[in-house]
């Protein structure tokens, strides 16, 4: 089925990714020149290089997927700061093709879908050095429903508690990174509920959401990932505005709603740049020989 192809999980694990100064100023010239200036302005070489690499990512997926010339590709931000496509050669095969970007920790990662909203939330577990778990938890506490909140504080030792609290918001961030909004906007709206971390869904104001989709992986090294899928009706106005269809019927949803989903790819930088430079002439040679 030629959507499936529209179904993409794209991670980089940036610390396997230590370049010169040279091996930097090349990935980042790859970019338009308008996406160079917001990854200079980080002080900090890891933060450079999560903004770089998401970048690429968005870059070199929406290339390979779509086709489009490296040099046609516009990828514009709502007012909430959530990427999208500006296209009027999305295939037809994709009508509603769009995507979602994330990084924490180690890694960096991207997902996309045909016709459903997508939302993508990379978590590293990180266990807070300056207070005890519980304490740091509960600066939380007004983002959770007291069903989530209870599952939290009764997951049994530090460490469970924890990875049980990471788990509820790498879901959460993914939902509303789906619809559009600002991270951690209207996270205590929306109660998760699962069995065993499997047969994930969703209720908003007490009823579940049927037509909505989740995934919770866990990444490697202390990182979960999670993938929301839903529909492009409940898109916030800025981020519908940009998409091709806003409503489908039921089965034409249904189909979107119900492809595999993906698993995740792990790709390089070099590999990332490879895939822009590829018939584009500049850099060729360079990416093809740090490939």
């Amino acid at each position: 089925m030629q959507m499936e192809k529209g179904v993409q999980r794209w991670v980089v694990d940036i610390s396997e990714w230590n370049p010169t100064p040279h091996d930097f100023s090349f990935a980042l010239s790859v970019l338009p020149q308008h996406e160079q200036s917001p990854i200079t302005r980080f002080v900090r070489m890891e933060d450079r290089k999560r903004a770089l690499v998401s970048r690429l990512l968005q870059y070199a997926l929406v290339r390979q997927v779509l086709g489009i010339p490296y040099q046609e590709i516009i990828i514009k931000r709502t007012i909430e700061g959530k990427p999208y496509l500006e296209c009027d050669r999305v295939s037809m095969d994709f009508p509603n093709f769009n995507f979602s970007v994330s990084h924490h920790g180690d890694y960096v990662a991207i997902a996309s879908e045909p016709l459903c909203l997508v939302g993508l939330d990379v978590v590293s577990y990180m266990i807070p050095c300056k207070e005890p778990v519980v304490e740091f938890v509960q600066n939380f506490s007004s983002y959770f429903s007291s069903f989530e909140w209870d599952n939290i504080l009764n997951a049994g030792t530090c460490d469970e508690i924890l990875i049980e609290f990471y788990r509820y918001w790498c879901l959460k961030e993914a939902y509303v990174k789906a619809i559009g909004i600002g991270v951690a906007n209207s996270l205590d709206k929306v109660e998760f509920h699962h069995t065993g971390w499997a047969n994930i869904s969703v209720k908003s104001d007490g009823v579940t959401a049927t037509d909505w989709r989740f995934w919770l992986f866990e990444l490697g090294k202390g990182h979960w990932v999670a993938v929301a899928k839903g529909p492009p009706r409940s898109a916030t106005e800025s981020y519908k505005r940009t998409l091709t269809r806003s409503d489908f019927d039921e089965e034409d949803y249904n189909n979107g709603l119900n492809l595999p989903n993906a698993p995740f790819l792990y790709y390089s930088v070099e590999q990332l740049i490879a895939f822009l430079c590829k018939g584009n002439g500049k850099g060729k040679l360079e990416a093809n020989q740090n490939a």
